[in-house]
């Protein structure tokens, strides 16, 4: 009874525990909100996000990968570690130009996605619904003529030579399924229980 005693007096000495402040889940963290920058800009049809630097913002426009992003931000005379929300209207719109034509910048001709085009033989940077459409129109030619190529899309196969074996199957089960081998297995005992037909007699030879 004594050592009970003891102990509850020891449970209500002891101190109340801080209540540790709740930390938010990785995926609802609040961002960083500078003062004085816009939140969302339009470029190329495509809403990006201000708070986020010029280098890797515009990799959300379809059509620019890292070093064309880079690129095109240095040719149009811009910080890339600058935010996309504190730039001016005016360097927003030779930013979309240097965008849409980029070799008039200086930009390397190998970056630049749709060189000596069929139909003009000009060079040209496509993104967004321009690339969109121009892939489409690609893919409605290649169908047109009846290429290898065209016809693979139209069937749905892969295009670049890939092993149809197990890959691209549709979601069927690689090899034989259980249920059909012993379906197949079951035929085959009912057959041999019933058992062989009578032959038919043979015809006599006429002499």
């Amino acid at each position: 009874m004594g050592s009970r005693r003891v102990k509850e007096a020891g449970k209500k000495e002891e101190k109340p525990k801080e209540e540790k402040k709740k930390e938010l889940p990785k995926d609802k963290k609040v961002r960083k909100r500078h003062e004085g920058i816009r939140e969302i800009v339009r470029i190329s049809e495509v809403n990006l996000d201000g708070n986020k630097k010029l280098g890797v913002v515009l990799l959300g426009v379809k059509g620019i990968g890292k070093s064309l992003a880079r690129n095109i931000v240095v040719a149009s005379g811009l910080d890339p570690d600058s935010l996309l929300g504190s730039i001016t209207e005016e360097q927003i719109k030779k930013l979309e130009d240097a965008i849409n034509d980029p070799s008039k910048y200086g930009v390397p001709r190998y970056m630049i996605n749709r060189r000596s085009e069929p139909a003009t033989g000009e060079d040209q940077h496509l993104v967004s619904s321009k690339l969109r459409f121009a892939l489409k129109s690609d893919v409605d030619f290649m169908r047109k003529i009846r290429s290898y190529k065209g016809i693979r899309h139209e069937l749905g196969l892969p295009v670049r030579g890939q092993r149809t074996r197990t890959s691209f199957r549709g979601g069927k089960a690689v090899g034989v399924s259980k249920s059909k081998e012993a379906r197949n297995v079951a035929r085959k005992e009912a057959s041999e229980t019933a058992g062989a037909k009578p032959a038919a007699p043979a015809k006599e030879e006429k002499k």
